[in-house]
């Protein structure tokens, strides 16, 4: 457990950082503190103190404790300039060959990075944000998390704004702020997996979709243009969503949810790759026969689709290019060009698998 100065110290510094504090406001008194966070005046001091040695206070005698931002006139002496990276996860996934692109484009600038990840938890992402406002960054590259609800961290990219500091967002942004990124265009993504199954035979085709991501939001809309265009009709039994938290049940659900319809479905358009072979994995379980019984398109074009003995279906997503145009994005900006793209959609394109059974071929058409 953190020491009392040390949890008060942490507030007060979300505070400045969040904008909730600005500079050359005056705090509350020693003992406002006290009653505030229920401790001793000494252990306030202490809190004041460290804070002071970090250039976020300066006391002044007789007149109160003020808000400063010495802490960035530290980080703006380091020399060569620093770029945050935080993404939702860093490890897995899609995630190393993004990262790969920023650094090879922050390499040939002779910029450094400093990296954070969120699991894709609010909490942790305040974290990572405070982090790379402490350190001063002198630029931002955000994954955001759980891009599909409300964001309680807005603050703290207000405060990017406020100093101007550029941030662009990748693969996801926040709805509720006028921000720049760079994202897969996912309605496509999504619609072009439902139309291939549609245009091979498929009528009764379900989606595994993530509901607190922005791009499950999207890839279930080119899910349903797919459908309204091709004239069949939206199933709500054939729809499979989860989040985050439900994640780690997912093998589990998605035996139930194969074993009840699994005389209905013969296809399934899932939400990335990852879901993707979950679902392959589940199908060998329960010996649903892939593609013969079950069709199943993934998307992103991951390493595992690349790699793995099964050649999933899948579409395309530009990884280590969106890595590197988003390095490049913010160099630029950093440098003053003024004729920056704020939006910008990839397109995908499908990638031929082995898990797409042609049902027109046995109808003789």
């Amino acid at each position: 457990m953190k020491p009392k100065y040390k949890m008060i110290m942490d507030d007060i510094k979300s505070k400045i950082l969040s904008g909730e504090y600005t500079v050359f406001q005056k705090i509350p008194t020693e003992y406002e503190l006290q009653k505030q966070y229920h401790v001793s005046r000494q252990t306030v001091r202490k809190a004041i103190l460290v804070l002071s040695n970090e250039g976020f206070l300066r006391s002044e005698k007789g007149s109160g404790t003020y808000v400063i931002d010495d802490y960035q006139s530290k980080a703006s002496n380091r020399g060569n300039k620093t770029i945050g990276i935080i993404t939702t996860y860093i490890s897995d996934y899609i995630f190393p060959s993004i990262i790969r692109g920023i650094e090879s484009k922050l390499n040939e600038q002779d910029y450094s990075l400093l990296l954070a990840s969120t699991n894709n938890d609010v909490n942790q992402e305040k974290k990572a944000l405070e982090m790379m406002l402490s350190y001063g960054v002198d630029g931002l590259i955000i994954e955001p998390t759980k891009s599909n609800l409300f964001n309680p961290n807005i603050a703290y990219y207000l405060s990017f704004k406020e100093q101007n500091k550029p941030f662009i967002m990748i693969n996801a942004y926040y709805e509720e702020l006028d921000v720049p990124y760079l994202c897969l265009d996912d309605v496509q993504s999504s619609y072009l997996a439902t139309k291939k199954l549609i245009t091979n035979g498929h009528k009764q085709i379900g989606i595994i979709s993530k509901k607190d991501d922005l791009q499950g939001k999207f890839r279930m809309k080119g899910y349903i243009k797919a459908l309204s265009e091709a004239k069949l009709s939206f199933q709500p039994e054939l729809i499979f969503s989860y989040d985050t938290e439900s994640k780690s049940d997912l093998y589990h659900d998605l035996q139930f949810y194969l074993t009840e319809n699994r005389h209905l479905l013969t296809a399934i358009v899932c939400y990335n790759d990852e879901v993707g072979f979950i679902v392959v994995n589940v199908c060998k379980q329960l010996n649903i026969s892939v593609p013969d019984d079950l069709s199943i398109i993934g998307q992103d074009n991951s390493y595992m689709a690349q790699n793995s003995s099964v050649k999933l279906t899948t579409l395309t997503h530009p990884q280590e290019q969106m890595g590197h145009d988003a390095a490049d994005w913010i160099i630029k900006k950093l440098q003053g060009n003024p004729n920056l793209k704020n939006e910008y959609y990839y397109e995908p394109k499908l990638v031929e698998g082995e898990t797409v059974k042609d049902l027109t071929i046995r109808k003789g058409k």
